[in-house]
Protein backbone atom coordinates (compact mmCIF):
# COMPACT_ATOMS: atom_id res chain seq x y z
CA UNK A 1 0.00 0.00 0.00
CA UNK A 2 0.96 3.49 -0.47
CA UNK A 3 1.22 5.97 2.19
CA UNK A 4 -2.70 7.43 1.32
CA UNK A 5 -3.60 4.35 1.04
CA UNK A 6 -2.53 3.15 4.46
CA UNK A 7 -3.72 5.76 6.01
CA UNK A 8 -7.68 5.84 3.71
CA UNK A 9 -7.47 2.05 5.18
CA UNK A 10 -7.10 2.98 8.64
CA UNK A 11 -9.41 5.56 8.49
CA UNK A 12 -11.85 2.99 7.05
CA UNK A 13 -11.40 0.25 9.72
CA UNK A 14 -11.50 3.11 12.79
CA UNK A 15 -14.69 3.98 11.15
CA UNK A 16 -16.36 0.97 11.32
CA UNK A 17 -15.18 -0.10 14.89
CA UNK A 18 -16.47 3.20 16.17
CA UNK A 19 -19.46 3.87 14.71
CA UNK A 20 -22.69 1.12 14.12
CA UNK A 21 -23.62 1.92 10.63
CA UNK A 22 -26.91 1.56 9.36
CA UNK A 23 -28.09 2.23 6.15
CA UNK A 24 -31.56 3.58 4.84
CA UNK A 25 -31.63 3.83 0.81
CA UNK A 26 -34.34 6.02 -0.87
CA UNK A 27 -35.84 6.45 -4.42
CA UNK A 28 -35.17 9.76 -6.00
CA UNK A 29 -36.83 10.43 -9.54
CA UNK A 30 -34.18 13.18 -10.91
CA UNK A 31 -36.35 13.83 -13.98
CA UNK A 32 -36.87 17.22 -12.95
CA UNK A 33 -33.09 17.76 -12.35
CA UNK A 34 -32.31 15.90 -15.34
CA UNK A 35 -34.28 18.09 -17.54
CA UNK A 36 -33.11 21.64 -15.84
CA UNK A 37 -29.18 20.37 -16.71
CA UNK A 38 -29.98 20.07 -20.30
CA UNK A 39 -31.98 22.63 -20.63
CA UNK A 40 -29.30 24.92 -18.81
CA UNK A 41 -25.68 22.66 -19.57
CA UNK A 42 -24.59 24.43 -22.96
CA UNK A 43 -25.12 28.30 -21.83
CA UNK A 44 -23.84 27.24 -18.41
CA UNK A 45 -20.26 26.00 -20.10
CA UNK A 46 -20.25 28.99 -22.34
CA UNK A 47 -20.42 30.86 -19.22
CA UNK A 48 -18.65 29.50 -16.49
CA UNK A 49 -15.94 27.68 -18.80
CA UNK A 50 -17.04 24.09 -17.10
CA UNK A 51 -19.48 21.73 -17.32
CA UNK A 52 -22.71 21.52 -14.97
CA UNK A 53 -22.71 18.10 -13.41
CA UNK A 54 -25.15 16.98 -11.18
CA UNK A 55 -23.23 17.39 -8.00
CA UNK A 56 -24.17 21.00 -7.19
CA UNK A 57 -28.05 20.14 -7.60
CA UNK A 58 -27.66 17.21 -5.12
CA UNK A 59 -25.40 19.63 -2.71
CA UNK A 60 -28.05 21.84 -3.19
CA UNK A 61 -30.75 19.35 -1.43
CA UNK A 62 -28.57 18.10 1.26
CA UNK A 63 -27.99 21.86 2.34
CA UNK A 64 -30.94 22.22 2.38
CA UNK A 65 -31.76 19.24 4.56
CA UNK A 66 -29.69 19.59 6.92
CA UNK A 67 -30.93 23.36 8.21
CA UNK A 68 -34.26 21.26 8.43
CA UNK A 69 -32.60 18.48 10.36
CA UNK A 70 -29.64 20.10 12.14
CA UNK A 71 -28.65 16.99 14.11
CA UNK A 72 -27.40 15.36 11.07
CA UNK A 73 -24.63 18.09 11.20
CA UNK A 74 -22.63 17.04 14.46
CA UNK A 75 -20.40 14.40 15.66
CA UNK A 76 -19.62 12.39 18.82
CA UNK A 77 -16.84 13.70 21.33
CA UNK A 78 -17.07 11.16 24.24
CA UNK A 79 -20.72 10.95 25.42
CA UNK A 80 -21.56 14.30 24.02
CA UNK A 81 -22.88 15.19 20.98
CA UNK A 82 -21.46 18.22 18.72
CA UNK A 83 -23.36 20.31 16.67
CA UNK A 84 -21.91 21.81 13.79
CA UNK A 85 -22.98 25.68 13.03
CA UNK A 86 -21.19 25.57 9.47
CA UNK A 87 -22.18 23.10 7.31
CA UNK A 88 -19.11 21.75 5.16
CA UNK A 89 -19.83 19.36 2.42
CA UNK A 90 -16.97 16.79 1.78
CA UNK A 91 -17.22 15.51 -1.95
CA UNK A 92 -15.19 12.09 -2.75
CA UNK A 93 -13.30 12.74 -5.84
CA UNK A 94 -11.33 10.20 -7.17
CA UNK A 95 -7.89 10.29 -8.30
CA UNK A 96 -4.72 8.99 -9.20
CA UNK A 97 -3.98 9.22 -5.10
CA UNK A 98 -6.52 7.17 -4.19
CA UNK A 99 -10.14 8.46 -2.74
CA UNK A 100 -9.92 12.38 -1.49
CA UNK A 101 -12.77 14.48 0.34
CA UNK A 102 -12.07 18.18 -0.12
CA UNK A 103 -14.56 20.17 1.64
CA UNK A 104 -17.11 22.73 0.63
CA UNK A 105 -16.49 25.38 3.57
CA UNK A 106 -20.14 27.08 4.52
CA UNK A 107 -22.01 25.66 1.49
CA UNK A 108 -25.55 27.26 3.31
CA UNK A 109 -24.20 30.55 2.56
CA UNK A 110 -23.52 29.52 -1.32
CA UNK A 111 -26.26 29.30 -4.00
CA UNK A 112 -26.37 26.79 -6.74
CA UNK A 113 -23.56 28.68 -9.11
CA UNK A 114 -21.19 29.24 -5.84
CA UNK A 115 -21.89 25.37 -5.27
CA UNK A 116 -21.32 24.65 -9.29
CA UNK A 117 -18.16 26.65 -8.98
CA UNK A 118 -16.72 25.60 -5.29
CA UNK A 119 -17.35 21.76 -6.40
CA UNK A 120 -15.20 22.48 -9.77
CA UNK A 121 -12.23 24.26 -8.56
CA UNK A 122 -11.91 21.48 -5.62
CA UNK A 123 -12.50 18.27 -8.31
CA UNK A 124 -9.63 20.22 -10.56
CA UNK A 125 -7.47 20.97 -7.40
CA UNK A 126 -7.40 17.58 -6.26
CA UNK A 127 -6.53 15.87 -9.70
CA UNK A 128 -3.99 18.61 -9.89
CA UNK A 129 -2.43 17.62 -6.60
CA UNK A 130 -2.58 20.99 -5.50
CA UNK A 131 -5.14 21.14 -2.61
CA UNK A 132 -4.05 22.60 0.69
CA UNK A 133 -4.67 21.20 3.98
CA UNK A 134 -7.17 23.33 4.86
CA UNK A 135 -9.00 22.03 2.15
CA UNK A 136 -9.50 18.85 3.19
CA UNK A 137 -10.41 19.56 6.80
CA UNK A 138 -13.41 20.47 8.87
CA UNK A 139 -16.04 18.63 6.88
CA UNK A 140 -19.04 18.03 8.78
CA UNK A 141 -21.27 15.85 6.07
CA UNK A 142 -19.81 13.88 3.68
CA UNK A 143 -20.98 12.91 -0.31
CA UNK A 144 -19.78 9.89 -2.36
CA UNK A 145 -21.10 10.09 -6.00
CA UNK A 146 -19.90 6.43 -7.07
CA UNK A 147 -23.23 6.90 -9.93
CA UNK A 148 -20.64 8.17 -11.97
CA UNK A 149 -19.11 4.98 -12.73
CA UNK A 150 -22.54 2.90 -12.91
CA UNK A 151 -23.27 1.79 -8.99
CA UNK A 152 -26.45 2.18 -8.49
CA UNK A 153 -26.35 0.66 -5.01
CA UNK A 154 -23.74 1.58 -1.96
CA UNK A 155 -23.33 1.39 1.83
CA UNK A 156 -20.86 4.30 2.38
CA UNK A 157 -18.31 3.97 4.92
CA UNK A 158 -19.48 7.01 7.49
CA UNK A 159 -16.26 9.40 7.28
CA UNK A 160 -15.20 10.05 11.05
CA UNK A 161 -15.68 11.90 12.91
CA UNK A 162 -19.15 12.73 10.98
CA UNK A 163 -22.00 10.82 11.94
CA UNK A 164 -24.02 10.44 8.29
CA UNK A 165 -22.79 10.17 4.85
CA UNK A 166 -24.52 10.34 1.68
CA UNK A 167 -24.05 7.74 -1.51
CA UNK A 168 -25.60 8.73 -4.73
CA UNK A 169 -26.03 5.98 -7.41
CA UNK A 170 -26.49 5.70 -11.06
CA UNK A 171 -29.44 7.96 -12.56
CA UNK A 172 -30.92 5.62 -15.08
CA UNK A 173 -33.87 5.64 -16.86
CA UNK A 174 -37.29 2.89 -15.68
CA UNK A 175 -40.85 2.84 -15.73
CA UNK A 176 -42.30 3.79 -13.14
CA UNK A 177 -46.10 4.23 -11.82
CA UNK A 178 -47.60 7.83 -11.41
CA UNK A 179 -51.17 8.13 -11.22
CA UNK A 180 -52.00 4.53 -12.02
CA UNK A 181 -50.51 4.84 -15.42
CA UNK A 182 -46.76 3.79 -16.51
CA UNK A 183 -44.18 6.65 -17.13
CA UNK A 184 -40.83 6.58 -18.17
CA UNK A 185 -38.40 8.36 -15.76
CA UNK A 186 -35.07 9.22 -14.57
CA UNK A 187 -34.50 7.54 -11.25
CA UNK A 188 -31.61 7.30 -8.51
CA UNK A 189 -31.23 5.40 -5.36
CA UNK A 190 -29.17 7.44 -2.47
CA UNK A 191 -28.08 5.50 0.38
CA UNK A 192 -27.16 7.34 3.42
CA UNK A 193 -25.10 5.55 5.84
CA UNK A 194 -25.49 6.85 9.57
CA UNK A 195 -24.44 6.45 13.38
CA UNK A 196 -26.85 5.00 14.86
CA UNK A 197 -25.27 6.38 18.52
CA UNK A 198 -27.06 9.86 17.17
CA UNK A 199 -29.24 8.84 14.38
CA UNK A 200 -32.49 6.70 14.81
CA UNK A 201 -34.70 5.99 12.30
CA UNK A 202 -36.97 8.13 11.94
CA UNK A 203 -34.61 11.12 12.02
CA UNK A 204 -32.47 9.33 8.77
CA UNK A 205 -35.59 8.47 7.03
CA UNK A 206 -36.95 12.37 7.66
CA UNK A 207 -33.59 13.63 6.24
CA UNK A 208 -33.12 11.48 3.64
CA UNK A 209 -37.44 12.18 2.74
CA UNK A 210 -36.00 15.74 2.85
CA UNK A 211 -33.48 15.59 -0.12
CA UNK A 212 -35.51 13.71 -2.19
CA UNK A 213 -38.63 16.38 -1.99
CA UNK A 214 -36.18 18.53 -2.42
CA UNK A 215 -34.66 17.28 -5.65
CA UNK A 216 -38.23 16.30 -6.86
CA UNK A 217 -39.74 19.61 -6.25
CA UNK A 218 -36.84 21.41 -7.63
CA UNK A 219 -38.29 24.67 -9.83
CA UNK A 220 -37.62 23.60 -13.46
CA UNK A 221 -38.13 27.17 -14.32
CA UNK A 222 -35.23 28.76 -12.25
CA UNK A 223 -32.27 30.12 -13.48
CA UNK A 224 -29.08 29.32 -12.23
CA UNK A 225 -27.40 31.63 -9.89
Amino acid sequence: MTTVQQKMAQHMVASLQTSPHVAAIHEVDMTVIVKHRSDHGAAFERSEGFKLTYTPYIIDAVVRAIKKYPLINASVEGTSIVRKSAINIGMAVASENGLIVPVIKHAEEKSLLGIARAVHDLAERTRARKLIPDDIQGGTFTISNYGVFGTVFGTPIINQPQIAILGTGAIVKRPVVINDAIAIRSIAYFTMSFDHRVVDGMLGGMFMDSIVKNLEGFDAASEIK
